[in-house]
């Protein structure tokens, strides 16, 4: 039995790179002989866009394991990339906060369907741009948070908040939480902003920001068009060898023997 880790990749804040962060952190792991489960938690469903999942192979998904009328095994599905497998999302988890708003354990409804396999090292969850009852059930569930933290003036703000949402949660429901880290995206280092913002979050944080930054870069914007993660898309530009440093940064965290 594979001891798994789990990880909800988070922030209230949408567009700062949550779903990129996922998509390409989690196939750079896999590319270092991981075996990892990325599940889609937000209603848009970029992260099954990103991977080419048309939403006709959207049947089942997050949303039948929060309502627990699948289970996760039903809802996998293998992925074109070597170790990487996915459970996708629709809009279905638009109305999933009122169907479980009378379940005594409305938060701990991913967190039972997870306990159920034992076959992946990693899982990274790619939550909604909102603390819900779905970004609630990822976090219960997880042993660390991973914070993409956009390099804007209205970062830090946005932080602190997050920061205690985990913490509230690390005392109560999930008592093995942590955050686990917190990496810079949208990272322009010719603009004083961006410099400015690495400087407060470091002195902020320290050692629980990840020394990678990601840059800016057209070829990470381009990839979920394609629906391929930039590592394949474009394994050579600036975007893809940041990830492929952050999950190398990542793994010699969580002591991860190199093949």
């Amino acid at each position: 039995m594979t001891k798994k880790k789990i990880y909800s990749i988070i922030n209230q804040k949408g567009g700062v790179g949550k779903t990129t962060t996922t998509i390409n952190l989690g196939t750079a792991m896999a590319a270092c002989d991981a075996k990892v489960l990325l599940i889609d938690m937000d209603p848009q469903g970029n992260l099954s866009t990103g991977l080419g999942i048309s939403p006709s192979e959207r049947q089942f998904g997050c949303y039948n394991i929060l309502t627990s009328t699948k289970t996760i095994d039903e809802c996998v599905i293998q992925t074109e990339i070597p170790n990487l497998d996915l459970v996708t999302a629709n809009e279905s988890l638009l109305g999933v906060e009122i169907e479980l708003s009378s379940s005594e354990d409305r938060a701990l409804r991913l967190k039972k369907g997870i306990e159920r396999i034992n076959s992946y090292d990693f899982i990274l969850l790619d939550c909604p741009p909102a603390l819900n009852i779905i970004t609630l059930n990822a976090l219960a569930a997880s042993d660390g948070a991973l914070v993409p933290l956009q390099a804007e003036f209205y970062a830090l703000e946005g932080l602190s908040q997050l920061l205690k949402t985990i913490k509230s949660i690390s005392t109560t429901i999930n008592k093995k939480l942590k955050l686990s880290g917190v990496v810079l995206t949208m990272f322009d280092k010719r603009n004083n902003l961006s410099l400015q913002v690495e400087e407060d979050v470091r002195g902020y944080l320290d050692n629980d920001v990840f020394l990678t930054k990601i840059p800016r870069n057209i070829r990470l914007s381009e990839a979920p068009s394609h629906g391929l993660p930039a590592l394949i898309y474009d394994h050579r530009c600036s975007g893809s060898e940041a990830y492929i440093e952050l999950a190398r940064e990542f793994l010699n965290r969580e002591d991860w023997k190199f093949v």
